[in-house]
């Protein structure tokens, strides 16, 4: 069954001659001896897709009767740690549990909650829905709920609600009738009707939202970049400016937050695996070509002299090759 987080672009693909038993008993090798064997699990883990990963959880936990997780976690630690549990958990449940920690504890770190809503499509968002309640036995949208407040608010309802239209199918029509709609909400008026800009961002596909983009250029002389950035603030401006970068070219969406991560003092190692791990099988190749484009560097380069040991090694792995 084809997967909805599945895409041609990505470095992972199902491993050939893939045999779940025999990967689970070398998993389980490679944990229980004399010290962990880390680099057969990072052989195995990362050179698998997310569908055998599961298969092979599923044939260590029968044959082990604990959960590979469990083991994982009590095995390794920091970095490496989070990367290989990341790895076995279904795309799904591991976008869950992401927004699940966005929102946990004092404050909302807003970043990642506008990272995986304004990226995700519909039918992920449907699926990450449905994961979160089964994790966590209440409704994402009641969450995001009573952690947000305002526009920001019901910007993430409709999309965590996955009401993005997904057809692939453009109308001119309404792509004019869009940016006249965009451009008296905000540039044309005293004030900003939010609303409406929520609604077109929220709703309409991305291809519909390019042609709206070049139809907005035309009428108010402006793209829609510039008018959201003198329009509109905070978090809300941040979500509806994300949502437009996808809507133009996820990759390079994704590609901007890796540089990001690894730029400069320190490195953001959490969103450095979760856009790695969540990215490897839909359209990782593209966002390398996108990375070098806006660095100059390859994103194999960037991660070789930012991270190291078994952690480096994992994520190069799932890098794949250097451009």
């Amino acid at each position: 069954m084809a997967s909805a987080w599945v895409g041609v672009k990505g470095t992972v693909k199902d491993a050939p001659g893939f045999n779940a038993g025999k990967d689970a008993d070398s998993v389980r090798k490679a944990i229980k001896g004399l010290g962990t064997d880390e680099d057969s699990l990072i052989n195995i883990l990362t050179q698998r897709s997310n569908a055998q990963r599961q298969l092979i959880a599923k044939e260590y936990q029968a044959a082990c009767g604990k959960e590979l997780k469990d083991d994982l976690k009590g095995d390794l630690s920091g970095n490496l740690e989070h990367l290989m549990v990341s790895l076995i958990l279904s795309p799904a449940l591991f976008d869950a549990k992401q927004i699940k920690k966005s929102m946990k504890g004092t404050g909302t770190t807003e970043s990642i909650l506008i990272e995986i809503l304004a990226s995700r499509t519909s039918k992920q968002m449907k699926d990450v829905g449905d994961a979160y309640y089964t994790a966590y036995g209440k409704s994402l949208g009641d969450e995001i709920s009573s952690e947000t407040s305002g526009d920001f608010r019901k910007a993430l309802l409709f999309l965590a609600n996955a009401r993005r239209d997904e057809s692939s199918k453009v109308d001119e029509h309404l792509a004019k009738k869009d940016a006249e709609v965009l451009y008296n909400a905000g540039e044309k008026k005293w004030g900003t009707d939010e609303d409406k800009f929520i609604e077109v961002l929220c709703l309409r596909s991305f291809p519909q939202l390019r042609l709206t983009f070049e139809e907005y250029k035309k009428v108010s002389n402006k793209t829609i970049e510039e008018s959201i950035a003198g329009e509109i603030s905070g978090h809300l401006e941040d979500l509806l400016l994300a949502i437009v970068k996808c809507a133009r070219n996820t990759p390079a969406f994704f590609a901007e937050r890796l540089h990001k991560s690894l730029k400069g003092a320190g490195t953001d190692e959490f969103t450095l695996t979760r856009i790695m791990v969540s990215r490897s099988e839909a359209d990782l190749l593209d966002i390398r070509s996108e990375y070098k484009k806006l660095a100059g560097y390859s994103l194999h380069s960037a991660i070789k002299s930012d991270t190291s040991g078994d952690y480096g090694a994992a994520l190069l792995k799932l890098c794949g090759g250097d451009d």
